[in-house]
């Protein structure tokens, strides 16, 4: 699945809590373990499927390794582990992903491990609850939490996805490496 890419200009979209916001958004949404998550689509390079991760010698935990794609050497970040989403062991499977994030943002060939990816969706700001992603500003990976109407036995309920702030998480891990 390739994604064209453009400028996202997710730092501008941190509101105040009572300024309306009327334009769209579109995500890649994925998961991490048992919950959904969501980065701009126009972070986004392109989805392929895992591959064989060679790992490196003292880098950080989140940095999985480094994969051949294409012929470019990719350094592949574990966002289960950046973001502390606790689960045993590191679980790779068929649906596990990586998502090569747009160059032009990281200035190197860097992707994300996920567990699947499962859609690339559009959503209008008023289904943002930018309000609870303030909640913890140390943490300024979140843009907020989506909310998407889903039906569950014939009853309405809001499936949440969280919004994360993809450049946010990457200032951080880029100074680092």
């Amino acid at each position: 699945m390739t994604v064209e890419s453009g400028v996202s200009e997710a730092q501008s979209r941190t509101v105040a809590p009572n300024e309306k916001k009327r334009e769209s958004i579109q995500v890649v949404e994925f998961v991490l373990g048992k919950e959904h998550y969501a980065i701009d689509l126009f972070d986004v390079k392109e989805v392929v499927e895992y591959t064989s991760i060679t790992r490196l010698p003292n880098v950080p935990v989140y940095v999985q390794g480094i994969i051949d794609l294409r012929g470019e050497i990719t350094t592949i970040i574990d966002l289960k582990h950046r973001l502390n989403i606790s689960e045993t062991g590191m679980v790779v499977s068929e649906a596990s992903r990586i998502i090569v994030l747009d160059d032009r943002m990281t200035r190197s060939k860097v992707g994300i491990l996920v567990d699947d990816v499962t859609s690339v969706s559009t959503f209008e700001a008023d289904q943002v609850d930018y309000t609870s992603a303030s909640m913890n500003r140390e943490d300024s990976a979140i843009l907020g939490i989506i909310k998407r109407k889903v039906k569950v036995r014939d009853r309405e309920t809001n499936e949440l996805i969280i919004w994360i702030d993809i450049r946010a998480l990457l200032r951080d891990i880029m100074s680092i490496m």
